[in-house]
């Protein structure tokens, strides 16, 4: 059964479409996991427009929607995520971050959606949305076979970090976590060991990250010695700063498989198959 993965946006923060972008891409936050004929889908930045496009062309029609977090570039593609206004479509949204004070997955969406920062309100969409809110660090299943894991991340207003396991493959999607140098996250650690690809925050070089504690990312170069001390197969370097030209970019994957050879740099496009 096919175990593909498929990144639709790479970047953080903003989206960042432009010529010198072109070979990594300008989308924000957003992953494609398809197992055997089911869609799970990481995050809705703006990446997620091109996919729902795709899913509409494919004639699929049911996903499952994974939120890391709910800052803007994590969810300000999902108002224009054709499958949601679809009456035929499925939806199950989840998200383990939020709280009583913070209100619900859906109460964030529709924030969003609401006048005077939008037109067109979360009730117009018509697909069959399902709304699930639970606590980082949960496990739970996806069509029975699917087995996710859950871990809390180190993140202004929290996040959560994922673990897709299916027939003793899986994936991780680590995003958006600030490290505490010196101090491997054994949460982290516990949740990718074995993994056979990890994708995570590298937003920051090292020697940027000393200027930007507390804003709540991380460094490939952590990534990197998590991956190695967990005993991961592959490393995916992502969620890249949009100062971070083509140049950029290609000079941080030279450098990062300098050190270990099953690192890359994460591209839109670009399909990773674990089957």
């Amino acid at each position: 059964m096919a175990f593909d993965i498929r990144f639709w946006g790479v970047r953080g923060t903003i989206a960042c479409p432009s010529t010198s972008h072109a070979k990594y891409g300008g989308n924000t936050s957003c992953i494609q996991v398809t197992v055997g004929d089911r869609i799970i889908i990481f995050d809705a930045g703006t990446g997620i427009r091109d996919l729902g496009n795709e899913l509409q062309k494919r004639d699929v029609r049911d996903a499952h929607l994974l939120m890391s977090h709910t800052h803007w570039d994590h969810i300000n593609g999902f108002p224009f995520f054709v499958p949601g206004y679809d009456p035929s479509w499925s939806l199950h949204i989840m998200a383990g971050h939020l709280n009583d004070a913070n209100g619900s997955i859906r109460d964030v969406l529709n924030a969003q959606m609401l006048g005077p920062m939008f037109p067109v309100p979360l009730e117009t969409m018509q697909a069959k949305i399902r709304y699930s809110d639970f606590k980082a660090g949960d496990q739970f299943k996806i069509h029975s076979d699917i087995n996710v894991r859950t871990a809390p991340l180190r993140h202004p207003n929290g996040a959560t970090g994922y673990r897709i396991e299916h027939n003793d493959k899986s994936v991780c999607y680590i995003t958006d976590t600030e490290h505490v140098p010196g101090n491997p996250d054994q949460k982290i650690l516990e949740l990718i060991e074995g993994s056979d690809l990890v994708i995570y925050d590298s937003t920051y070089t090292k020697e940027e990250f000393t200027t930007k504690i507390g804003w709540g990312h991380s460094t490939w170069n952590e990534g990197l010695a998590l991956c190695q001390a967990a005993n991961v197969k592959k490393f995916a370097i992502f969620h890249h700063e949009p100062d971070h030209d083509d140049d950029f970019m290609d000079s941080v994957e030279m450098e990062a498989q300098d050190m270990w050879e099953h690192s890359f740099v994460a591209r839109e496009g670009m399909i990773i198959s674990l089957d």
